[in-house]
């Protein structure tokens, strides 16, 4: 039921103000008393699921985009995330949502709904599944091509509402964390709810192979070997990609170009509820 009616909901644009974007294999946790974030979201997900786990008591609130790439580390990490936040209130329970995937040809997205099912089932705590709108709920069909209806999701971390979502602004350092999944990240916690602010890096990485083979193929050929739904991708996929190699290829020592203190880049929210850099001396 839940999902029908989530899947009738028109995705509503999601601007910058209040915002914490999350992208693939990242993760950020918070509660109702930020006063810099209250909306936590992620989108261009196609066998990917965005995962939303709650704590009805605390109100703490996780959001995170799984790619099957290790569920069962992932779901222990984000349960314990979430229950860190929850430890003094006395009431309330886990509840988790899942949204996402569609019904590909490689059976990618099935085997990452039942690996998320199998991981929070093998939790120590109890976690009601409250949303599941996943794989075969959240299919279409065009022209025998399958899509995803919902490719992204926002959550209101003060209301627990939740609803399909796009965001024009995914920053800040946008390439910057794509290219820390494409160079195979594990999950990364980008945000620290205790001090309101968002921390990108340090990210290491040796340099990408093939990356000007990469850049001299056409988007056919993009789209064919760098995704794992080439006719569900949304339209921006290949120009993200490309965006995302073009970076790697001028960065390929971060230590050197990015990194060189081995100290993350901070971001607060300004008045504007917009990130701002703040300089990392000032911690």
């Amino acid at each position: 039921e839940k999902a029908k009616l989530l899947r009738s909901q028109p995705a509503q644009v999601v601007e910058p103000k209040g915002l914490l974007y999350v992208q693939q294999r990242e993760f950020a946790v918070t509660t109702p008393k930020d006063g810099s974030v209250s909306i936590l979201g992620s989108d261009d997900a196609t066998t990917c699921h965005i995962v939303v786990l709650r704590h009805t008591g605390s109100g703490a609130t996780c959001l995170t985009h799984c790619d099957g790439s290790d569920t069962e580390a992932e779901v222990s990490l984000i349960v314990s995330s979430v229950k860190s936040f929850s430890n003094t209130a006395g009431y309330g329970r886990l509840e988790v949502h899942l949204v996402g995937g569609f019904n590909d040809d490689r059976q990618l997205s099935q085997k990452l709904t039942n690996q998320l099912l199998r991981a929070f089932d093998l939790q120590p705590d109890d976690v009601h599944l409250a949303t599941f709108c996943v794989t075969e709920l959240n299919d279409r069909e065009e022209k025998d091509t399958h899509f995803p209806i919902i490719y992204g999701i926002a959550v209101n971390v003060k209301t627990a509402e939740i609803f399909p979502a796009t965001f024009p602004e995914k920053g800040p350092d946008e390439d910057l964390r794509s290219a820390h999944v494409l160079t195979g990240a594990t999950l990364t916690n980008i945000y620290d709810a205790k001090l309101e602010q968002l921390h990108i890096g340090p990210y290491f990485w040796s340099p990408f192979p093939h990356v000007d083979f990469w850049l001299e193929q056409d988007d056919k050929q993009i789209l064919q070997n760098l995704s794992t739904s080439p006719l569900a991708e949304p339209p921006h996929f290949v120009s993200h990609i490309r965006s995302t190699l073009t970076f790697l290829k001028e960065h390929p020592f971060p230590s050197r170009s990015l990194f060189p203190d081995r100290k993350p880049r901070i971001y607060k929210k300004n008045e504007e509820g917009l990130w701002e850099q703040v300089c990392s001396d000032k911690i």
